[in-house]
């Protein structure tokens, strides 16, 4: 517990950031004490990120004050903020794709250990907070999961006073989030401050000593979210909105989606399913820790990754094995990668340049190598309206969205196509309590109207909410699917870790 009556480790007083007409922070005043580990919350676009990127030095304040143990202070490079002792985890990952991850971490240390010492040191950090990890991989090998490792054990080498985890659990297993709860807590012991950015309410309740809630860029309260019950946070977050996902019965079609022995390998991943069904009007969900071949099977079904065999991947009748991303769009099927920011979206393109790219092989967008910009704006404005995608403008880069907004928008240009099946890998990944809500009904309305849903999420309440099938990846098989009803949140950790044996797919 924290003593009120401490100075804090860090202060802002009516910090503002503007981008346009868009009021990111008006007048924040927020402070963490240390040993503190204070939460801040508040739904996608609320100005968490803004201010935290302030905080870290990434961007400056139109105006306000920022105090560092009681002294005011100018934030003006990241570079700065790590001397002064702050360090975060970005919900975008900050990674050199083409390094290896010591030399991601290298940089973020400013060169001041190279060579083996740094490799002593990264691994000696992995153990002590269990962080699985091998220095000489590259990055662009690497899983959402593993990259989030790396983030975070890149800003622990630091020994930072002050830690911003934005989102940090979000591509973790139960077990790889307890451990993590597990380092936090020991760093908050020790003195150091904590800001933990997260949707899930749960895991403040259970880790947070403070909170500061967001809304519309301002703060709307602070509360303690141990004795604050979930309901009244979240309506601090999102005001008196509903946010529990209602499902409803779903009549399931015909095989739409068909696996025949489909064996892959790439870089370190292997895949294998002997055979399996997906379903007209069926969620089919996968789970398993990140890194067990969840990117090769999305490569593997989005045509990224391709079989020499046709027959190893159907589409409603048609073998597409061997097919690419746009000949199985083709087909109607539609495809939602896990990296928002460079997979499915192109940072530096407006929102109706990225409307078009999933878009080529429609008629309506394009037609003799001719766009049809009416056709992009339209669609651009249904996307934004349909899924609440809050913007400074459609004709700004994509990278100047907030994380889950981005995420709003990519899962918005599939899913408006009514497509007859959608492979989705992490759905809501960073998205706030209510936009989840509204994808994962989006999802389930889909599927309702008969279109055959994948979807790979490491959210375990999501996919035993949405699922109606459930099966496990693990070292690249993939485990007997059950219904859902027969899993628990327990089970299904332990068959991502391997730790309980499961039939494979047959």
């Amino acid at each position: 517990m924290t003593d009120a009556t401490q100075q804090p480790l860090i202060e802002t007083r009516a910090i503002c950031k503007s981008f346009g007409k868009v009021k990111a922070n008006q007048d924040i005043d927020f402070r963490v004490l240390p040993s503190q580990i204070h939460a801040l919350l508040g739904e996608n676009g609320a100005g968490k990120s803004t201010l935290m990127k302030i905080i870290g030095g990434l961007q400056q304040p139109d105006n306000g004050k920022i105090l560092w143990k009681g002294k005011p202070v100018s934030i003006t490079s990241p570079k700065v903020a790590r001397a002064m002792g702050i360090g975060m985890v970005h919900q975008h990952f900050a990674l050199f794709e083409g390094l290896s991850v010591a030399e991601n971490i290298a940089f973020s240390i400013d060169g001041a250990v190279q060579g083996k010492v740094l490799n002593k040191r990264i691994l000696e950090i992995a153990d002590r907070f269990g962080l699985e990890v091998e220095p000489q991989r590259p990055v662009f090998e690497l899983s959402a999961g593993e990259r989030q490792r790396i983030e975070i054990l890149r800003a622990l080498l630091l020994n930072p006073e002050l830690l911003i985890l934005d989102e940090p659990t979000s591509v973790l297993t139960p077990q790889e989030a307890d451990q993590l709860f597990v380092t936090v807590r020991k760093l908050a012991s020790e003195g150091h401050g904590i800001v933990f950015i997260s949707h899930k309410l749960k895991e403040v309740k259970a880790l947070c000593d403070a909170a500061t809630i967001l809304r519309g860029g301002a703060v709307v309260g602070t509360c303690d979210p141990e004795t604050t019950s979930a309901e009244s946070i979240a309506e601090l977050m999102l005001g008196s909105r509903d946010i529990v996902a209602v499902r409803k019965e779903r009549e399931v079609g015909t095989a739409r989606l068909s696996i025949n022995n489909l064996n892959l390998q790439s870089d370190d991943q292997t895949l294998r399913i002997n055979a399996l069904e997906l379903f007209g009007g069926e969620v089919f969900g996968v789970a398993g820790v990140a890194g067990n071949g969840q990117e090769l099977l999305f490569a593997a079904l989005s045509g990224e990754t391709r079989s020499k065999q046709p027959h190893s991947i159907i589409i409603d009748g048609m073998p597409v094995g061997n097919l690419g991303p746009n000949q199985r769009r083709e087909h109607q099927a539609m495809f939602i990668p896990e990296e928002r920011l460079g997979h499915a979206a192109v940072p530096h393109m407006d929102l109706t340049d990225n409307a078009l790219l999933t878009n080529l092989s429609n008629p309506a967008a394009t037609r003799y190598g001719v766009v049809s910009k009416k056709f992009l704006l339209e669609e651009t404005n249904q996307i934004i309206d349909r899924f609440d995608v809050r913007h400074g403008g459609i004709n700004r880069a994509a990278k100047n969205l907030s994380g889950g907004n981005l995420q709003k928008f990519v899962v918005g240009r599939e899913m408006n196509k009514s497509p007859a099946i959608l492979i989705v890998n992490q759905p809501t990944w960073g998205v706030d309590a209510l936009s989840a809500v509204k994808i994962r009904e989006a999802l389930m309305a889909l599927a309702a109207n008969g279109s055959a849903i994948l979807v790979i999420s490491q959210d375990l309440d999501e996919l035993l909410e949405i699922s109606d099938r459930l099966a496990v990846l693990h070292h690249g098989d993939l485990g007997h699917a059950r219904p859902v009803h027969e899993w628990t949140v327990e089970a299904l950790g332990l068959a991502m870790t391997g730790s309980s044996t499961t039939e494979h797919v047959a």
